[in-house]
């Protein structure tokens, strides 16, 4: 923060920022700087709208995705509220994209990297059922759902999905095959 902390108002630091971001929404050194301005100057008011808007220009902007993750564990925190919450916010971009792997990933940090199971969401569970149900085969949906059938033992049933997903073009067929392996080592138990 130049501006700042010369005696500066921090907030024209999140104009310069939004200008940037708004040439080049994915700019890494613009995000990190208003970031360390938003952290630094407790200028948290208007984030949560400011990642919106740029998600409605491009929702597959990872960064943005990130940015939210950030005012959220800064702001309100993560308990299971929140996370429902958010996780209602993230439905709608994954209906409109459900190819789009940022908003899965948002979604599966939110309740994995805050000690829950996905099984813990019913309406995230419910949601991936109804994509695999409507023949929605987006590879970020069939791993999350692939993790929920064994997340309730359901091994045959992950199985059958990780073996969708080998099907699939990607670069992950051989993680597919450990999965399954893995799976199979259990079940062997």
């Amino acid at each position: 923060g130049i501006n700042a902390e010369y005696g500066g108002d921090p907030s024209q630091e999140l104009d310069l920022t939004a200008t940037t971001l708004g040439k080049d929404a994915k700019n890494y050194h613009a995000w990190d700087h208003r970031q360390w301005v938003v952290s630094q100057y407790k200028l948290w008011e208007g984030e949560l709208d400011f990642v919106e808007k740029l998600l409605q220009e491009d929702l597959r902007n990872n960064s943005a995705w990130n940015h939210r993750y950030f005012v959220v564990t800064n702001t309100t925190g993560w308990d299971k509220e929140v996370i429902e919450r958010e996780l209602e916010y993230t439905r709608a971009y994954i209906n409109k994209a459900p190819n789009n792997e940022s908003p899965w990933n948002y979604a599966t940090g939110m309740i994995k990297g805050n000690g829950h199971s996905l099984v813990d969401f019913k309406s995230f569970v419910e949601l991936c059922e109804d994509l695999y149900s409507r023949q929605i085969r987006s590879p970020f949906g069939l791993k999350v759902l692939a993790e929920i059938r064994e997340e309730r033992e359901d091994y045959a049933k992950a199985i059958d999905i990780y073996m969708v997903l080998k099907e699939t073009p990607t670069v992950r067929d051989r993680y597919w095959d450990y999965k399954v392996q893995c799976i199979r080592e259990l079940m062997s138990c």
